[in-house]
């Protein structure tokens, strides 16, 4: 693996849109930093299958400073590694620095710390911590528990693995076989952390008692029609949980009765939802990448959803979304609504405002 920061020419937007680059490859995951010193890092991840007699998948992660009032995207620093499928940063206040952990193609995990430059100059970059190559199928996607203490791996052999995030070491601490077919969404369970949430190709939603030997709580086998793309919970709502599937529709649930959770709404976005993000602070609003019919922001209240607004400067499939963190005050006002997006063949990243009040 090898590293190195360059500086890059980024174009700057105007109106809604700020700012926007193309990446060395191709572009599936965009996430904001959510420690709220490095709210203005952004982390954007690639995945390039290079095909021939020896076939291998290639990636970057590469880290941007953002400021949106600034019109500004600046590339910070680079590393060249397998092809990844999924980033994720560790929660907020749970370690001493914010560390970033991948899913990648080779079957590992790898934790990189977010570092300051100690010659002098001005930003960040990123240190490996700890990595380990955890099964011999692709790491499709992964979670941190609330506590930052264990990390929840989806397979593309429809197992989950559950790993020990130590100081310097990941250790598998269970793997089991979740689902028939890639298991490509996994989330833990905020308000509950010893539940795991699980979806997959095999149009399984399920959840996993971690206490003891881990049981299935429950397997929905009947409410999406096809592949289950990824699992969201509402931030302030410990009984409401979203899903995207590649039947293009996102389904609000309710789980108050863990062992039956209820199909309360479900809106259809016009292309399979890969990615959902609910909004930080303005809890009723989602964001979610559609592949093939670009990005949208939805509305989910009460027992309905709807669309308000919908993004479309990509010509390519829509993978990587998040919402940039921000506090409540009046200079944060900008940031608070400042989205970052990301297409996969034309390897484009951009940074743009809604038009719409949310």
């Amino acid at each position: 693996m090898s590293s190195f920061s360059a500086n890059k020419t980024l174009y700057c937007d105007s109106g809604m849109d700020v700012a926007h680059c193309t990446l060395d490859g191709n572009a599936d995951a965009v996430e904001f930093c959510p420690h709220s010193s490095f709210s203005n890092v952004l982390a954007a991840s690639t995945y390039t299958l290079l095909e021939g007699d020896r076939p291998s998948r290639s990636g970057c992660l590469s880290i941007f400073n953002v400021n949106a009032d600034d019109c500004s995207l600046e590339l910070l620093h680079r590393v060249d590694t397998a092809g990844i499928f999924d980033i994720k940063w560790s929660p907020v206040g749970q370690t001493i620095s914010p560390l970033l952990a991948q899913a990648d193609a080779d079957g590992c995990i790898r934790v990189h710390a977010l570092e300051h430059s100690s010659n002098g100059a001005e930003g960040q970059y990123l240190k490996e911590r700890c990595g380990s190559k955890i099964s011999s199928s692709m790491c499709l996607c992964l979670d941190w528990n609330p506590s930052a203490t264990s990390i929840s791996v989806g397979h593309s052999d429809g197992s989950i693995s559950l790993l020990s995030a130590g100081e310097s070491r990941l250790e598998v601490q269970n793997q089991w076989k979740a689902h028939e077919f890639e298991l490509w969404a996994t989330s833990f369970d905020p308000h509950q952390p010893h539940l795991v949430y699980t979806g997959s190709d095999d149009c399984k939603f399920s959840c996993w008692d971690l206490r003891d030997t881990p049981t299935k709580a429950f397997h929905n086998t009947k409410a999406h029609k096809m592949g289950v793309c990824c699992i969201a919970k509402c931030l302030n709502d410990p009984y409401k949980l979203l899903t995207g599937s590649y039947d293009e529709h996102l389904r609000v649930w309710d789980i108050r009765s863990i062992s039956k959770p209820t199909n309360e709404t479900s809106i259809c976005l016009g292309g399979g939802v890969w990615r959902i993000k609910p909004h930080p602070s303005v809890f009723d609003v989602v964001l979610a990448a559609c592949m093939h019919n670009g990005f949208a922001i939805v509305r989910v209240k009460d027992d309905t959803a709807e669309v308000v607004e919908t993004y479309d400067k990509h010509s390519s499939l829509a993978y990587g979304a998040d919402w940039q963190r921000g506090d409540s005050s009046h200079e944060d006002e900008r940031k608070r609504y400042t989205v970052a997006t990301c297409s996969f063949y034309d390897r484009l990243l951009r940074i743009w405002i809604p038009e719409t009040d949310i």
